[in-house]
């Protein structure tokens, strides 16, 4: 099945995707469409881009959006200091003919999206974290998304040379536009169960005890399902993972003390900090096998 080539493929480069995920990936190839991947914050969307990178031994492009992110930092700007120099260096030519000379590929500075579709080999695209930029930035966003092209006012519209794997990962802090929606393939990650975030402890951590990343992975399960601020992600999940191993931890239960004073791997705010009381994580041991 093409999706099992693709986790098989994922897996080699030390990411474990659901078998939901890798045919979401696999028709993102096939069909070269974008894939919005949503889900809550920590649970691997980002990586998923790293690891498709990898994979394919080409470069990942990365444009974070924030509030305010305009054109001029996600597609290109015009090298002002350069223009200036040139246009000194031209005083007294035709204007016509410096005005065209300033508004060329010499003076021109790609930012992530035009780099990304005028790669020699297709790129990975990642726009992290769409729903922080503005409306008008996910607008602009459309003519790329659709047809790979962009318009630059001073040179005309640049098509893509090469169609670059496009990602865009939203943790769902606003609801994205349907005209958005409508160009991406859709996937929600959620996070690992437990057998498949054991064996991404046992991809990244390769000398870790399969039992005891198995124990680890069921923990962190457990304490998701605490009423916590901000549940700990994947990336958490492998800091205590890596903290225990070399702690030289062979099974939780022998050593509850540390297990507690460890858990600020994956604690991130002083309520839960407060809420993650020893009781509570003594009670969470006795459940994990």
């Amino acid at each position: 099945m093409p999706q099992e080539q693709v986790a098989t493929q994922l897996a080699a480069v030390g990411y474990i995707p659901d078998r939901d995920l890798a045919m979401a990936l696999w028709l993102m190839e096939s069909l070269k469409r974008p894939l919005l991947l949503e889900g809550e914050a920590g649970v691997g969307k980002t990586e998923v881009a790293r690891a498709l990178a990898h994979a394919h031994d080409t470069r990942l492009i990365r444009l974070q959006c924030y509030e305010g992110l305009d054109q001029s930092a996600a597609l290109y700007e015009w090298n002002y200091q350069r223009q200036l120099l040139a246009i000194k260096a031209r005083e007294g030519s035709d204007a016509s003919a410096v005005e065209e000379h300033i508004f060329s590929e010499t003076y021109l500075l790609e930012r992530p999206l035009l780099a990304a579709i005028r790669q020699d080999k297709p790129a990975v695209l990642l726009i992290d974290e769409v729903d922080r930029a503005d409306e008008e930035f996910e607008a602009f966003l459309l003519e790329l998304l659709s047809d790979f092209q962009v318009s630059i006012p001073e040179l005309g519209t640049i098509t893509a040379t090469t169609i670059p794997r496009v990602i865009l990962t939203s943790n769902g802090t606003r609801e994205l536009s349907d005209a958005l929606r409508r160009r991406c393939l859709y996937h929600y990650v959620d996070y690992p169960d437990v057998d498949r975030e054991a064996r991404i402890i046992l991809s990244r951590l390769p000398g870790i005890d399969t039992d005891l990343a198995l124990q680890i992975a069921n923990m962190v399960s457990l304490i998701r399902k605490e009423d916590l601020r901000k549940s700990p992600g994947v990336a958490e999940t492998l800091d205590w993972a890596a903290t225990l191993a070399g702690l030289e931890i062979r099974h939780l239960r022998d050593d509850p003390e540390t297990v507690h004073e460890t858990l600020m791997c994956l604690i991130k705010t002083a309520e839960d900090t407060a809420r993650m009381t020893r009781e509570v994580s003594d009670r969470l041991l006795g459940k994990v096998a």
